[in-house]
């Protein structure tokens, strides 16, 4: 049976920005958007990831326009901001997706290796949420979507720096629901499961995984991008305009 999804009249011409935003449930968030017809800017470290869907989707809607960027350079985010703000104008939804979930044990973290997994994990989030508060206060209100993870409910292990990452996520979030309600701005967070990415299929998912999976989910099917993008979709419309401050999971009834 073929899924008939929602199509939300508000997200048409939003501007939107969006990091990590060239594969992965990154990519599947810049699709839905440019299927609601929003103005869509992107930024990821992949130029040739990112380039392949903005050829992918021209045609579908007004093409999201891509900026190489490695979000730990928190100079390089801002202007890429500025570059989507002065091409579409003044941005009114902001996702923070962008991170990385490699494994690592508490013996080998060093210093640098935990500065720099905050810096990829949590730190753009706060500096991007930062960059585009005016913009949304001149428009009359706004949402930031920041990306968490389940990983740190489930007490997951084998890789610490992006868990506690991943926690403090949702305490930025509640933090600025609580500063910028007063102007209309809306702050949530959004937790995925294992979702298949690629990514996830070439380095982690194994037969024994999977079984795991399947004791562990309420649901028996797998997560898969557009479930994340879906989510996100809701949060940035109006039909989401008295929803902030909240941690909404998409894990198939693990947690």
């Amino acid at each position: 049976m073929t899924a008939r999804l929602a199509i939300y009249p508000s997200l048409k011409d939003k501007v939107v920005f969006i990091t990590g935003g060239g594969s992965g449930i990154g990519a599947s968030i810049v699709e839905g958007f440019v299927r609601q017809r929003a103005k869509v800017g992107f930024v990821d470290i992949d130029e040739a990831a990112s380039n392949k869907l903005v050829q992918k989707l021209k045609g579908v809607g007004a093409a999201p326009r891509f900026i190489p960027c490695d979000v730990r350079d928190i100079d390089l985010l801002r202007a890429a901001i500025k570059t989507v703000q002065s091409e579409f104008g003044d941005i009114g939804v902001l996702v923070n997706n962008a991170a990385r979930d490699d494994r690592h044990s508490i013996e080998s973290v060093t210093v640098e290796f935990w500065d720099e997994r905050m810096a990829v994990n949590l730190r753009h989030h706060f500096f991007a949420s930062q960059t585009v508060a005016d913009q949304m206060k001149r428009l009359g209100g706004g949402s930031i979507i920041n990306f968490g993870s389940i990983s740190w409910m489930t007490a997951t292990g084998g890789m610490p720096a992006y868990t506690t990452s991943k926690a403090a996520v949702h305490g930025l979030t509640r933090g600025l629901a609580r500063d910028l309600g007063p102007f209309n701005i809306r702050a949530n967070t959004v937790s995925p499961g294992w979702v298949m990415t690629e990514r996830q299929l070439k380095m982690w998912v194994t037969p024994e995984g999977e079984k795991q999976l399947d004791q562990l989910q309420c649901l028996k099917g797998r997560l898969q991008p557009e479930d994340l993008a879906n989510m996100v979709l809701f949060l940035a419309s109006e039909d989401a305009k008295m929803i902030t401050s909240q941690n909404f999971v998409v894990d198939a009834g693990w947690v």
